[in-house]
């Protein structure tokens, strides 16, 4: 033992009672690491479904563009590419639009728009841990493609 330390140091001295005050800063700087940790997941995840909703578009416009794409063929595309990356097919909407009006891919002609829309909402497809994206944000996908002929 140093000479120059007591054994038990008194309070209001240098060195004294301070356990409490590491207790308190490790709870304050765990909340605010804890809180940046989640809010980062939720808005990583966000950012992949997103990111794998506007793939899924992009894989049903494929489907609808060819001479005998129809609307099923754009179905079947969307729910195997949302499938692949984990996500449930039966939370998301596909909609087919031809020249800007909801319509069947198989009844575009040669050169015709045909766009693919895939939507559902965050509270459905999300994972919410501290809730700051909101359940009734829309996570959208969409692709437009020319009718090949």
């Amino acid at each position: 033992m140093n000479r120059m330390t007591p054994a038990h140091p008194r309070p209001g001295t240098r060195g004294g009672f301070r356990r409490g005050a590491s207790i308190l800063e490790m709870a304050l700087t765990l909340a605010i690491l804890l809180n940046l940790t989640f809010g980062t997941i939720e808005f990583g995840y966000f950012f992949f479904v997103k990111n794998t909703v506007q793939g899924a578009a992009r894989e049903g416009a494929r489907a609808a563009i060819t001479p005998s794409g129809s609307n099923a063929d754009v179905t079947a595309a969307v729910n195997a590419a949302l499938q692949a990356a984990g996500l449930r097919a039966a939370d998301f909407t596909t909609t087919v639009k031809v020249n800007g009006t909801v319509a069947d891919a198989g009844n575009a002609t040669a050169g015709q728009s045909v766009e693919v829309s895939v939507q559902a909402t965050w509270g459905s497809v999300g994972l919410r841990p501290l809730g700051l994206i909101g359940a009734e944000k829309p996570v959208l996908g969409a692709a437009a493609m020319r009718k090949e002929g």
